[in-house]
């Protein structure tokens, strides 16, 4: 069964994004179709580019970015949980991304973005352009949430039928991919 790292992306306080990941995390595992992992930047918590090497010699000194190397690595698909910050993404999935290369290589890429009115659209059309750097693949299905902070209650997302038709439709895309790419892993 491929491994789907969900990876959430917001570090800051008071974040929605743990709400919104809890849910999709659920959406996932009841998806039935991939062995679902959680990587949250805010445990992982990696220095801003410490190595002295550059990522695509992949001679990691520190612990964090070896740590980091092994759960990109092992993992055949990604789903980035992410808000929009000033049009973009946040610096901490920024950071993310560029601690390693060849890891995120020949791998899917499903967004399940959040934001006021454009519900982080902005932010995925950014990520889009990078993660293509890393021959990643991004789905064009995603799961995207306008108006995010009207739907969380008591730290509990409360999606809508538009979400939950969403996800699967993402997810079976994204299956697509992990197998279809697996042989250039190889």
């Amino acid at each position: 069964m491929p491994k789907l790292t969900v990876i959430i992306a917001s570090v800051r306080e008071g974040r929605g994004g743990e709400a919104i990941a809890t849910w999709f995390i659920d959406r996932a595992k009841q998806h039935g179709k991939f062995d679902v992992h959680v990587a949250d930047l805010r445990e992982l918590n990696l220095p801003i580019l410490d190595e002295p090497h550059h990522p695509r010699l992949k001679k990691y000194v520190h612990d964090s970015t070896k740590a980091w190397s092994a759960i990109v690595d092992a993992s055949d698909a990604f789903v980035f949980v992410t808000p929009e910050y000033n049009y973009t993404l946040p610096p901490a999935l920024v950071n993310a991304l560029d601690t390693v290369y060849h890891e995120w290589t020949y791998k899917p890429i499903g967004f399940v973005s959040y934001g006021g009115v454009s519900g982080g659209m902005r932010a995925v059309q950014t990520a889009k352009l990078m993660v293509t750097g890393f021959k990643m693949m991004p789905m064009i299905e995603a799961v995207n949430i306008p108006f995010f902070s009207q739907l969380i209650d008591a730290g509990v997302f409360k999606s809508n039928e538009v979400h939950d038709k969403a996800a699967p439709v993402m997810l079976d895309e994204l299956l697509r991919w992990a197998n279809a790419l697996k042989p250039l892993r190889s």
